[in-house]
């Protein structure tokens, strides 16, 4: 069966203010032994790993290249000893400009990484201070220049909309910019600002200020028509890729096939059973793996059934009807008709042939549709 692994590397030089992922700044004292942490972790569960076919690997935090790139080597010659090298079609790593240097990129190349996520989130220097980022725009364009020579030829940026200050203007400047670059995977993300961030803290003192939602609808709705445009597939909500780089991983999470979780915080889904590890670093560095593990749900099949609708309808083509009746022997149409019938006669869903999807309506709205099979 395939499964992906997910590494989460919790350091970084210092928090963004809209950051609400379990992440350190500053703790770089630890990052060894943090390794070594996670290093037996793959040991003991390297019984999955050798029992299931492992397709790709994701590397996020935190800022994975914050720390020695010699460390992440490790990791995965780790994993490598229990799998299958060459099942592996995907092997994605977080960089921040700021912290990629030319010659950790080629090492990353070296050990089999093929797959660069950069966080850049917008090409104006004033908004990518106001957010707490620590690069300005050139040292992205000096991370860009640096991945395409070490030869990755998949390459994701992260942009982001509905920042504080941020006009449709900047947004299309961001993706004009972006675009002349031709990488292979644009994601574009809506920021949620989450309750104690310094973000939240200076919104709410008036310093800073967001758009209002019809501001932001309209940058989404021109971020989604400006990259079709140019070619990018919009293939998940937050999401657009040339044709035949949509992310694997992201995509068997959205399948709902499994995935294993190593590092603090880090999150599983093995044999219907959801769990994750322990999101403070203390304990994750000194408790036995046993009792740093939380299990937060243990799925019936009708459970699977619904989370499966709810994980399908994030992406674009929405949820194939063939592979729901292949994966559980039912079909969709009749086992939610209640639920569909409210959402298509609310203008929210289609049924088109073989695919339950969003309309444009349901693309503003999804958070509604989501909700019926919660």
């Amino acid at each position: 069966m395939e499964i992906g692994v997910y590494i989460h590397i919790p350091f970084c030089k210092r928090k963004c203010y809209y950051c609400d992922f379990v992440s350190y700044p500053e703790k770089y004292e630890l990052q060894g032994k943090y390794i070594d942490k996670v290093i037996q972790e793959i040991e003991e569960n390297k019984k999955i790993l050798q029992d299931n076919n492992v397709t790709t690997i994701y590397i996020g935090g935190g800022t994975p290249s914050s720390i020695k790139p010699e460390l992440i080597k490790r990791i995965l010659n780790e994993i490598y000893n229990y799998t299958e090298i060459n099942n592996i079609k995907e092997i994605t790593i977080e960089v921040n400009p700021g912290t990629a240097t030319k010659n950790n990129l080629q090492l990353y190349k070296n050990c089999g990484i093929n797959r660069l996520s950069i966080g850049l989130q917008s090409t104006n220097n004033d908004i990518l201070n106001e957010i707490g980022r620590i690069h300005n725009f050139n040292q992205f364009l000096d991370t860009y220049k640096w991945a395409r020579e070490a030869e990755f030829k998949n390459i994701n940026v992260d942009l982001m909309i509905g920042i504080p200050n941020q006009t449709i203007d900047d947004v299309k400047t961001s993706l004009e910019k972006v675009v002349s670059l031709k990488p292979e995977h644009i994601s574009v993300y809506s920021l949620i600002v989450e309750d104690e961030t310094p973000m939240k803290k200076l919104i709410e003192s008036g310093k800073l200020k967001l758009p209002d939602e019809e501001d932001e609808r309209n940058q989404y709705k021109y971020t989604k028509n400006f990259l079709e445009l140019n070619g990018y597939k919009h293939y998940e909500i937050s999401n657009f890729a040339k044709p035949g780089f949509e992310s694997k991983h992201n995509l068997n999470c959205w399948e709902q096939k499994q995935y294993i979780g190593l590092g603090v915080a880090a999150h599983s889904y093995i044999n219907g059973v959801r769990y994750s590890n322990t999101i403070s670093l203390e304990e994750y560095l000194n408790k036995d793996s046993k009792d740093i593990k939380e299990i937060h749900e243990t799925q019936t099949i009708d459970d699977m059934k619904k989370e499966y609708m709810l994980l399908g309808l994030r992406k674009i083509d929405g949820v194939q009807i063939s592979k729901f009746e292949e994966k559980f022997g039912e079909n969709p149409i009749y086992l939610f008709k209640n639920e569909l019938k409210k959402l298509i006669q609310e203008g929210l869903l289609i049924i088109d042939l073989d695919n339950i999807k969003l309309t444009e309506k349901g693309l503003d709205l999804a958070n509604i549709v989501w909700e019926e099979f919660v």
